[in-house]
């Protein structure tokens, strides 16, 4: 689907959710399956995911499945391959894992969550040991995105990346007693761990629609030819929901006339009947998929969604 032309709106306009992956990832109650997200390698899906422990505390989990059925799972048997560390911003938990390939050193990163058993939420880096995304190393003992100001006094965290050229651009979640905001920053590739914030955070707020009127959260980036697109969570009070903007800049965001490009499932036993969120796009063969987070009570667990 890479081409010389703009990915159309109409594109992410209709997911539906996949036969047998829906959910993908579960726990048992109260647990929870949730914070995935996706990497194509060759043939070859790697799933990074989170399971929250009862008690609050979480972990990283590496899964994958071939190209050819992106519902055919198999879990690491090294699992969990992150732990909380034994101190530090991230000694409680860790989660929200974003990987990637980095182009200036071949190597695979990954951004993620950490916390302590109390806020804020801020965001790691981990690196890739073994090539085969199952170990991982902290490439510092400090976050990379800090807390700092007003509206991140809570959280700088669920991190997600699009690599244009040697920049590496980041979108995260800023949040605060008020409702939760996107914000962007940047690294260079030669040193993912020196993160620069974006002077005109917070970036996005809303599209002014009332599905998202009273806060957004968990933007996820897939890089177009053209833009920058982002699908994230829009609440509008009561239920969260997925929709999608594009933007060149990260200054000017044009939302997709389908907003929500996914709405909550009809079915009011379902697992994913009560809430969108993480709503990661990625191509497989041509191919446009969703990751995602679907909440039925208090629970999140993890399926998949296909553009039709």
């Amino acid at each position: 689907m890479n081409n010389s032309n703009p990915i159309p709106f109409a594109a992410f306009a209709n997911f539906e959710r996949v036969p047998g992956a829906s959910p993908l990832f579960y726990c048992e109650p109260p647990e929870w399956a949730a914070a995935g997200h996706a990497i194509v390698v060759d043939d070859t899906i790697h799933y990074i995911w989170a399971r929250r422990r009862v008690g609050n505390s979480w972990v990283l989990l590496h899964s994958t499945a071939p190209t050819s059925d992106p519902a055919a799972v198999e879990h690491d048997p090294r699992n969990p391959v992150v732990l909380p560390s034994d101190e530090g911003f991230d000694e409680y938990t860790v989660e929200y894992p974003f990987p990637f390939l980095n182009p200036a050193d071949q190597t695979y990163y990954m951004y993620y969550l950490g916390k302590r058993k109390v806020l804020p939420k801020q965001t790691g880096l981990l690196v890739s040991e073994s090539g085969d995304m199952g170990e991982w190393a902290r490439v510092q003992k400090t976050p990379v995105i800090a807390v700092e100001t007003e509206y991140e006094v809570q959280g700088s965290s669920h991190p997600s990346v699009a690599i244009e050229g040697d920049t590496i651009h980041i979108t995260y979640t800023g949040e605060s007693a008020n409702p939760p905001v996107l914000c962007h920053a940047t690294a260079k590739t030669c040193d993912p761990a020196t993160v620069t914030k974006d002077p005109g955070n917070p970036v996005f707020a809303g599209t002014g629609q009332e599905w998202d009127s009273c806060g957004v959260r968990e933007a996820e980036i897939l890089k177009g030819q053209e833009f920058f697109h982002v699908f994230y969570g829009g609440y509008d009070g009561t239920n969260w929901r997925a929709g999608h903007v594009r933007t060149r800049d990260f200054r000017t965001f044009e939302a997709n006339p389908f907003n929500p490009i996914l709405d909550l499932s009809p079915d009011p036993e379902a697992w994913d009947c009560h809430g969108i969120l993480t709503p990661q796009v990625f191509e497989v063969e041509g191919t446009y998929y969703m990751l995602y987070a679907g909440m039925n009570g208090k629970e999140w667990q993890t399926g998949l969604a296909v553009a039709r």
